[in-house]
């Protein structure tokens, strides 16, 4: 599958569960939301992957934890933040 039909089948699902939940939920919402979406949409992923981080051939006891692998070379991260609304 093309680069860019993948990157637009995996920001058409994000752009999915936004229009559906909407803003200022908690990441994990959304990331359980992206689950579904890639699911419905055939698209693979991995989700909550560590992986190794290595500094000058040093493995770190520190680890990075991916948000999604999709399509098994695209790392996807999703971001939240709370909603501020002025007067409230």
């Amino acid at each position: 599958m093309d680069r860019d039909v993948r990157t637009h089948e995996i920001i058409g699902a994000a752009m999915e569960v936004h229009r559906i939940i909407g803003p200022g939920r908690l990441e994990a919402v959304y990331q359980e939301c992206l689950e579904i979406e890639f699911k419905l949409r055939n698209a693979p992923f991995i989700s909550q992957l560590r992986l190794e981080i290595f500094y000058k051939e040093q493995k770190l006891k520190k680890y990075y934890v991916t948000d999604f692998i999709v399509y098994n070379e695209i790392i996807v991260e999703n971001k939240s933040r709370k909603i501020f609304v002025k007067g409230r």
